[in-house]
């Protein structure tokens, strides 16, 4: 854990903003909201199916995190370069903190699993099997084995005319050492998992992991050879791209031919259900070249989203899972397509997903492609699902001759090979297909139409904080705003004419953009809140924290009496509640049932009421080297909707919200003695359920968050009986 910084009560001056005791290294505070999905897939509170897909998300997200950011820490060692960020530890030190950090999270996620779930799942009928089989099992799987799994094997010995093979990045293996003297030619070889089989196998007893049948197995792929022991294990390679956009003629190839040269990558992590003395540990780590602070011995299965998935399927435990949810459309909607047209014709429209479904935002866009009024169609795509229904609402609108023009991001990292296809989809579908400026990530999502109406052209938009997919539309907790306003749409129009021609506006109306001042404006709205001093307000929403100067500015903020809420999902490289730096800041973060992932601001300005939704986060790669809009909410229904009945319920959440302490550990928040939880996301279920049915002015639990300045918390309301 990071220490907590030595400092006085006296307000310290705004030249030691910047010590790095005062801000937490970035890639621990990732480490520490995977220790939070951890702690809920440990809850027995939280139905087995949940605590299941938490486990699973810890691991593909311990993937991520391997496959970037330890590779690009390994990356900056071996090149010898000592860039510190604004904690000033240097690579190695990130390393070393990094590995320890890891390693004792694996170690309790096995724990977990092996000594909570998987008897939770025995309970639950699901029997996994493991040791001597029964003749019936056996039988069967040696049928299995014969029919489905051996036609489809590579067995790879590993002697000096069969060097070690290249293992694809996150592919499972079975690894095997034959018994013979020491120094013998040929002692270990390897089998590779094939992915397109079922992960678990269905014998009369119980199941069987697919790893577990080819090990019982082995001695088929390799005759006359004594095994002396087989072992599964995965391997972790460096997954980023390198692109030198200034010099590639056609981006497209160019990041095509990287996403297939990319899984030549280094390997960054090994993980092996061996122990620490077995000599195959060694051997792989050796042939691997990865030191013992890259090794992971682990007990469970590996690859345990794929292991998962198999088991969430089985019907034994399909009940096991929390009560099932589906999103509501509001009834002002109708069907989510003529209707929401004109419904933003009168007024702005906001949803809230996934309480509120995103089935209006496809409707926006299918609707519009069969429209014979609407011209022209504009989007962005960072990411989005096989079979999107949007995707093909452009390419249908393309088809009946609109002027449709998509800019789609080849370069949304683990998106890449998907985006790609995309592209050249669209492209043979007729539309205009662009993929935004040279060495920026296209990280907005935005949509345009513009619609004939009488003798006038009128322009409709969408602005979200969350990606154009149906799939994530239904976990992630995000916001939609439709508008037809006139300020609104025209700032549209030129950020669509930036991303497509270089043109850049003499002033943007509303929209704040980066890399065009978005940074700077929020470091102006921030210091507006330190000139209104004790009556200042700040109250902000993202998944992450990590400008320096945007940290040292809430700081500055904190000493000039300005109370400071920030609720961030993951990483947060600010420190809370240290006397004489940032006593008036709380931060929080909310793990529950659907991913928060909204970007929400909000600035007092001495009751002026600056409320704003943002597609970015305050990172310094948001604000210098992607294209992020931030858009403010000024229609009064809906600013107070924002402020009482989201951010306000949040910041009282009291079941799932964890308090930022100042050594960048995570504490529960306990409910008050004798008060009763508020889970907000339970709440806005329930607050979506309402406004589904009729159009009534909804009942917030928890008093506006603007008739809290000055407090840390708002008050709960007490319901009328």
């Amino acid at each position: 854990m990071d220490p907590v910084p030595t400092l006085s009560r006296t307000p310290i001056p705004d030249a030691s903003l910047g010590d790095p005791r005062n801000f937490v290294n970035r890639e621990l505070s990732t480490l520490a909201f995977l220790e939070r999905i951890l702690e809920e897939a440990s809850d027995q509170r939280v139905s087995l199916l949940e605590r299941l897909r938490f486990l699973g998300i810890l691991s593909t997200s311990l993937d991520e995190f391997f496959m970037i950011r330890v590779a690009g820490l390994k990356q900056q060692l071996s090149g010898h370069v000592e860039e510190t960020g604004p904690d000033a530890m240097t690579p190695a030190e990130q390393l070393q903190a990094v590995s320890k950090r890891c390693h004792a999270l694996v170690e309790r996620q096995d724990r977990v699993l092996l000594e909570e779930m998987l008897p939770a799942l025995q309970r639950a009928g699901v029997r996994f099997l493991s040791g001597p089989l029964s003749p019936e099992s056996e039988a069967a799987a040696a049928a299995y084995f014969q029919r489905e799994v051996l036609p489809v094997l590579t067995p790879l010995a590993l002697d000096p005319a069969h060097p070690f093979p290249h293992l694809r990045n996150k592919s499972l293996n079975v690894a095997i050492r034959f018994a013979g003297k020491p120094g013998a030619r040929l002692r270990y070889g390897v089998v590779p998992v094939p992915s397109l089989l079922p992960r678990l196998v269905n014998l009369p007893d119980g199941a069987v992991p697919l790893e577990d049948i080819i090990a019982r197995h082995v001695a088929q792929l390799f005759p006359e050879m004594p095994v002396e022991g087989c072992w599964a294990f995965r391997v972790t390679r460096n997954w980023d791209l390198s692109i030198d956009e200034e010099e590639a003629e056609d981006l497209l190839v160019t990041i095509e031919r990287e996403v297939r040269r990319r899984d030549r990558g280094g390997a960054v992590r090994l993980q092996i259900n061996a122990s620490p003395d077995e000599p195959v540990s060694r051997f792989l780590a050796a042939e691997l070249n990865l030191g013992d602070g890259d090794v992971y011995w682990q007990r469970r299965p590996l690859a345990l989203s794929e292991f998962f998935a198999g088991v969430a399927a089985r019907p034994e435990i399909m009940q096991l899972h929390d009560e099932p949810f589906t999103p509501v459309v509001p009834s002002a909607l109708g069907d989510g397509g003529s209707d929401l047209i004109a419904a933003v014709r009168e007024r702005d429209v906001l949803l809230h997903h996934p309480y509120e479904s995103f089935e209006p935002v496809v409707s926006f866009i299918e609707t519009a492609a069969d429209d014979p009024d609407v011209l022209a169609i504009k989007m962005t795509l960072y990411r989005t699902e096989p079979g999107s229904p949007i995707v093909r609402a452009l390419q249908r609108a393309a088809e009946n001759g609109k002027q449709v023009t998509a800019l789609v991001e080849l370069k949304a990292r683990m998106d890449e090979e998907a985006n790609i296809l995309w592209a050249r989809e669209l492209e043979r579908s007729g539309v205009h297909v662009v993929y935004g400026l040279i060495g920026f990530k296209t990280h907005c999502k935005l949509a345009m139409l513009v619609r004939r109406e009488g003798t006038s052209l009128r322009r409709y938009v969408h602005l979200g904080t969350g990606n154009y997919n149906t799939n994530t539309a239904r976990s992630y907790s995000d916001l939609s705003l439709f508008t037809s306003q006139d300020d609104f749409t025209a700032d549209a129009t030129s950020l669509f004419n930036l991303l497509t021609g270089y043109s850049k506006p003499d002033r943007w109306r509303k929209f704040l953009v980066s890399p065009l001042g978005l940074k700077q404006s929020i470091l102006q709205l921030i210091e507006d809140e330190i000139r209104a001093g004790a009556e200042g307000r700040i109250v902000a929403k993202m998944n992450a924290l990590a400008d320096r100067d945007v940290v040292k500015a809430l700081y500055r903020a904190s000493n000039a009496g300005v109370q400071v809420d920030l609720l961030i999902r993951g990483i947060c490289c600010l420190r809370p509640s240290v006397p004489g730096l940032s006593e008036r800041i709380r931060v929080t973060s909310v793990v529950d049932r659907f991913l928060e992932h909204a970007r929400v601001w909000y600035f007092h300005g001495r009751g002026e009421k600056k409320l704003y939704l943002a597609s970015g986060d305050w990172m310094q790669r948001n604000f210098v080297r992607r294209v992020d809009v931030a858009f403010p909410i000024e229609a009064p229904e809906l600013k107070e909707r924002i402020l009482s009945e989201i951010l306000g319920t949040m910041v009282a959440d009291t079941a799932k919200a964890r308090v930022l302490r100042p050594d960048g550990t995570y504490e529960r928040i306990q409910p008050a003695a004798g008060g009763a939880p508020v889970r907000s996301q339970e709440q806005f279920m329930a607050l979506a359920r309402r406004a589904a049915f009729s159009d009534a002015s909804r009942s917030p639990t928890v008093e506006p968050l603007l008739a809290a300045a000055g407090k840390t918390e708002p008050r709960q309301k007490r319901r009328k009986a």
